[in-house]
């Protein structure tokens, strides 16, 4: 009676013969865990990539901004005037000539 209730209970051929039984579909378990692996780390990889791209326009903006205000304040009249003086251009502030036709 002890050797039919350990025969029954016979754990190593039991699971032997499941996991060769089922061998396929182990495999097939382990494939999906490989490519869902293999996806997290795509994803976060991803992730990375776009942060560090929001990250760079938004300094780019930063330096477009920049560059456009310094763009306007040197076009402005005073700041030519003083820009050309060195040089020995004087524009006087006169404001533009009228033209009188008869």
């Amino acid at each position: 009676m002890a050797n039919k209730m350990l025969a029954a209970l016979n754990v190593s051929q039991h699971t032997t013969n499941l996991v060769f039984g089922n061998f396929q579909y182990l495999l097939f378990i382990g494939f999906l865990g490989i490519v869902y692996i293999a996806n997290a780390h795509f994803a976060e990889k991803s992730v990375r990539r776009i942060q560090q791209l929001q990250k760079e326009i938004k300094e780019l903006k930063w330096e477009y901004t920049s560059i456009k205000s310094e763009t306007m304040y040197k076009s402005m009249q005073s700041q030519i005037d003083e820009s050309l003086e060195p040089v020995g251009l004087n524009l006087e502030n006169k404001g533009p000539k009228v033209i009188l036709v008869k």
